[in-house]
């Protein structure tokens, strides 16, 4: 299937490492021109010379904490691509796999951290982002958010979860008109960088083999085993490209089948 995307000119926060950057990989290797965005310009030059090798690309460090710096990332993005089609939104702090805090060790300013970037942050990008693609009658914006917005263990990560849920159907109701979709991402534990660190300290805690630990990482998963970041980067693709028409506001999860309760 072609996904039209040659040519689009996109949008990736958090795109140094991780999600952000497999879905960087996916966008460019089809076609589309990507702005690469991430606060630390050393790994973001890392990554863009590792993607930017055919076509035209960006590497802007800008911290989406900040909403001057956001509007300058996207004007400078709509100057020197020609505009802007797709933001995907995946600047965040990973969620925690440990076990839950409890409601005594909770921290109001942790909350605080994950609003600021996690919902505030990815409104900001969708702010600065809508004008341009509402004047051309198109767009696609992508926020990247999490299973923990259906599952108890970790309050702020369902908080902020939910949140960026709750945004995406508020804006895909006001933009849908004008021909942008907003869409939501639900992955689930995915193999990024940080997965070997999570394997070596569950053999180191648990006393078990490197086997055991990954298989004890995907036992909630009905594929079997844990997604990994160019998975769910193929499914950002579709829903970034004109192919994805028919979905607005909604949410898709990606985690390879979470265990247990029925969403309808």
């Amino acid at each position: 299937m072609d996904l039209q995307l040659t040519g689009k000119r996109a949008i990736v926060t958090g795109a140094s490492r991780g999600i952000g950057f497999a879905v960087a990989a996916v966008l460019a290797g089809e076609g589309a021109d990507v702005a690469l965005v991430a606060r630390d310009q050393a790994a973001l030059d890392d990554a863009a010379g590792r993607l930017l090798t055919g076509g035209r690309g960006l590497a802007i460090a800008a911290d989406t904490n900040d909403d001057v710096a956001v509007r300058a990332m996207v004007a400078r993005t709509v100057a020197e691509l020609g505009g802007v089609d797709i933001l995907v939104n995946a600047a965040a702090q990973p969620g925690s796999a440990g076990p839950p805090r409890p409601l005594a060790d909770t921290v109001d300013d942790d909350l605080r951290a994950d609003i600021e970037t996690k919902v505030l942050g990815y409104l900001r990008c969708a702010r600065a982002v809508a004008p341009h693609m509402t004047a051309q009658g198109w767009g696609r914006i992508v926020n990247i958010s999490g299973l923990a917005a259906r599952q108890t263990g970790n309050l702020f990560g369902s908080v902020r979860n939910v949140a960026v849920a709750a945004m995406t159907k508020n804006l895909a109701e006001e933009l849908g008109p004008a021909g942008v979709n907003v869409t939501v991402v639900h992955p689930g534990l995915t193999v990024t960088e940080r997965t070997p660190a999570m394997v070596a300290r569950l053999v180191t805690d648990g006393g078990i083999t490197e086997d055991e630990a990954r298989s004890r990482l995907g036992r909630n998963v009905t594929i079997g085993r844990l997604v990994t970041a160019a998975e769910v980067a193929d499914v950002v693709a579709f829903l970034a490209s004109p192919r994805s028409v028919a979905i607005n506001g909604d949410t898709i999860a990606v985690g390879g089948g979470a265990r247990g309760a029925i969403h309808y």
